[in-house]
């Protein structure tokens, strides 16, 4: 992890950078064929960063084809495993060296506080990029039991072009969770990147080709979802799509999908996760700091954010009171101050989204216990509101902002009942002293993640995704997304 610098320091790295901003295709930037060009700013001033190539279905056709030709003559899917992971180790090196820049670009571009890149963000990009790396040469294909008049091997081979799909809220690690496994499994891709942030990408697919990663390998097509992300998912060349971001997209790319190859597509799509607080709780303060950093962090603009509280009614004033307090420690303002923990909202178009739930509870005349203002710019000061019953919209809705809704319940069985009661499956936590409650709680709550006494996701080696509408056809992160950007082959030998 490298070591954070003042603001002073940020703020000089941040005006001495050079933004990448054409598209990454065949080995070489190049701008778009249609000219056309938007817009990318930083959500925290408002101010103007660049014009990025905006990229539509010409563009598209043109990665894909060079993707195509790459996976055919096996520049680098047919390299030996320990040499795709000798270039991806390498790759990961230059990350690392290039860690403060690639922390400083993130936060620009997203309004995500530099210290959260530099702690989180770009540790665990170049930690998953190096997990899948070394997982290439351990894992193994198998036989099956045919008896001796056959030898029958069960392989696993690369999928082929691969579409990747990125949300704008963890530019960096989304696109680590993503590419990692499919360049491990020898796949040739095309990525979108959200078009709020994509100069991350762009830095990153630079060094890419710098580790040797071959050219046409791995391709970037900056744009809108209509004009690129569309493209992608209709092209009768692209063998599988990977697409993190809202559940309405998602269905998208399932249409997209079956009006042209049928090609695989794996969703993670949003949340609506519950933190479930029983009244037995060892350390109700220890309990108050993963609620706290489960419903802010990252100013909520996380799937997987602890957004409704579900708590017991004979401990939720003592709980509230306790994150108020812990709450004083997240400081919200300039993203390039590392001792901000709270940055800006990525747009003014989603500030608006969240700042009408928070106008919704004062028409509700709901309680709002913290917060409930917003800040200069597209800033929202981190909220509470209490008293949220089950019809409201603040407990239905994801707001992917920094707003937490209290609900309460007497009985273990209501609180089953009230934390799946959502159409949505991806995370939920659980606090509780008891064991047979931590067991009931963790099997019967119907989500992907479930974590107990503590807030988070795993780590690179665990499956990342969700039930219901939250998820399709797949996991981020573990052996499981290696798995699925590859096929499955059974080679029958007649040994008779």
């Amino acid at each position: 992890m490298a070591e954070l610098l003042s603001k002073e320091q940020y703020a000089a790295l941040a005006y001495q950078l050079k933004f990448r901003t054409q598209a990454f295709i065949d080995g070489e930037f190049r701008d778009a064929i249609s000219g056309n060009t938007f817009v990318t700013t930083n959500p925290a001033t408002g101010q103007k960063l660049a014009d990025v190539a905006a990229c539509d279905v010409q563009d598209v056709d043109v990665a894909v084809a060079a993707a195509k030709q790459a996976f055919e003559d096996g520049r680098w899917a047919k390299l030996s495993p320990g040499e795709r992971k000798h270039i991806l180790l390498d790759f990961a090196r230059l990350l690392e060296e290039n860690a403060h820049e690639l922390a400083v670009l993130e936060s620009l571009d997203s309004g995500k506080p530099v210290s959260e890149c530099q702690n989180v963000d770009v540790p665990e990009t170049i930690h998953t990029l190096r997990w899948h790396a070394e997982l290439i040469d351990k894992i193994y294909d198998s036989t099956a039991p045919t008896g001796s008049a056959a030898v029958t091997l069960v392989v696993r081979e690369a999928i082929g072009v691969v579409g990747l799909v990125l949300p704008w809220n963890f530019p960096l690690l989304m696109l680590a969770w993503k590419i990692a496994p499919s360049l491990a499994a020898g796949c040739s891709i095309v990525v979108k990147p959200a078009r709020e942030t994509t100069l991350s990408a762009l830095r990153v697919v630079e060094l890419a080709h710098q580790a040797g990663i071959p050219p046409g390998v791995f391709n970037i097509v900056p744009g809108g979802g209509r004009e690129a992300g569309e493209a992608i998912g209709r092209h009768m060349d692209v063998s599988m799509v990977s697409f993190t971001g809202s559940t309405e997209t998602g269905r998208l790319f399932l249409r997209y999908a079956a009006d042209s190859n049928l090609k695989r597509v794996v969703l993670e799509l949003g949340g609506k996760n519950p933190a479930v607080v029983m009244n037995d709780c060892e350390d109700l303060d220890e309990v108050a700091q993963f609620v706290t950093a489960g419903a802010f962090w990252n100013m909520g603009e996380n799937c997987s954010a602890s957004s409704r509280l579900i708590v017991h009614k004979d401990v939720k004033d003592d709980l509230l009171g306790l994150i108020a307090k812990h709450l004083k420690d997240w400081k919200l303002g300039d993203p390039l101050d590392p001792d901000n923990r709270l940055g800006a909202m990525v747009s003014k178009a989603h500030f608006d989204k969240v700042t009408s739930y928070l106008q919704h509870a004062v028409e509700g005349k709901l309680k709002v216990v913290q917060g409930g203002a917003t800040e200069a710019g597209v800033f929202v000061q981190p909220t509470i509101i209490d008293g949220v019953g089950r019809d409201d919209r603040l407990f239905i809705e994801e707001i992917f902002g920094p707003v937490l809704s209290v609900t309460t319940f007497s009985t273990l069985d209501e609180a089953i009942e009230l934390a799946n009661d959502t159409v949505y499956g991806l995370a939920a936590s659980a606090y509780t002293g008891s064991l047979r409650n931590a067991l009931r709680l963790s099997r019967e709550i119907r989500a992907g993640v479930v974590t107990v006494n503590c807030f988070g996701e795993g780590d690179a080696s665990t499956p990342f995704g969700g039930y219901k509408e939250s998820g399709f056809g797949g996991r981020d992160k573990s052996i499981w997304a290696h798995d699925q950007y590859t096929e499955l082959k059974t080679i029958w030998i007649n040994a008779s």
